[in-house]
């Protein structure tokens, strides 16, 4: 159970939905596609839903690329032009039945600043404290990357952490990384929950 000890994963006061970077261009179709990543989305509206019902705080990572940002091939990065701000690559999936009062966070929103974590340049640290979350539940896109990152900030920074097995798929570019993205993931303590195991636990 790594750091939570005993604990039980029922949601409670202080827990917190993060949902990263559930856009369009990573999903099938899209200009950075995520194999399957698609199929993410109906889990973590049925996750939204759980939130909701318990007033729960939903929080919304996205990238938000300048056209001219240091992660595409031709300005030195690793992948194509994707998520660029203001274009409809940049929007969310199509589906995703965000509430009304999500919190939306942009990240790397400028051209030299690269930022896989949703933690990293923005102010969600700041807003999940404001909340008064204590724990998070992580799911979204993609596991090796934005999602591996999110959780080892929100674990450095002292958030228990429940990563969504059932909402999280991963690009591996080398096979396998999605893998080893979530033994990393629950070797510095975060736990796997699905949720079947949220909807059969009492409270």
């Amino acid at each position: 159970m790594g750091a939570f000890g005993q604990y039980s994963w029922a949601l409670r006061k202080g827990d917190a939905l993060v949902i990263v970077d559930l856009q369009r261009d990573f999903l099938p179709g899209g200009a950075l596609p995520v194999p399957r990543g698609d199929e993410v989305v109906p889990v973590v509206n049925a996750y939204i839903r759980l939130f909701r019902g318990k007033e729960l705080s939903i929080v919304a990572t996205r990238d938000w690329h300048p056209p001219d940002h240091c992660s595409f091939r031709e300005h030195g990065g690793l992948w194509p032009p994707h998520c660029v701000q203001d274009t409809l690559g940049a929007q969310f999936a199509p589906g995703l039945d965000l509430p009304p009062d999500v919190v939306i966070v942009s990240k790397a929103i400028k051209p030299h600043e690269e930022a896989y974590s949703g933690f990293q340049g923005t102010d969600l640290d700041e807003r999940l404290r404001a909340f008064g979350a204590r724990r998070l539940y992580v799911g979204g896109l993609a596991a090796d990357y934005c999602v591996l990152s999110t959780v080892k900030d929100a674990l450095a920074l002292g958030y228990g952490v429940f990563l969504l097995k059932d909402a999280i798929r991963a690009v591996d570019l080398n096979p396998g990384d999605g893998d080893r993205a979530i033994e990393e993931m629950t070797s510095l303590g975060a736990a796997l929950i699905t949720l079947e195991d949220l909807e059969n636990m009492p409270g």
